[in-house]
């Protein structure tokens, strides 16, 4: 009966937040701003490892990110 009203709470907590416009769950790794600048810079030639570098992103993430351009 306790797991029920906690999960209850929980929820409701979940929506006045997102009613009130705040980010609910995980936060987000990378802001949008920098995944653009990592496209940009691929676009200009640059290798993963020079993008990794300058933007802090690693190149596990990189492949991730650029992958979604060509599908």
């Amino acid at each position: 009966m306790e797991r029920t009203f906690t999960a209850e709470r929980a929820a409701h907590a979940r929506s006045v937040a997102e009613a009130a416009g705040r980010h609910v769950g995980r936060p987000i790794a990378h802001t949008t701003d920098r995944i653009d600048y990592a496209r940009l810079l691929r676009e200009q030639g640059d290798s993963l490892a020079q993008i990794a570098a300058k933007t802090g992103i690693p190149k596990t993430s990189l492949h991730r990110y650029l992958a979604t351009e060509s599908r």
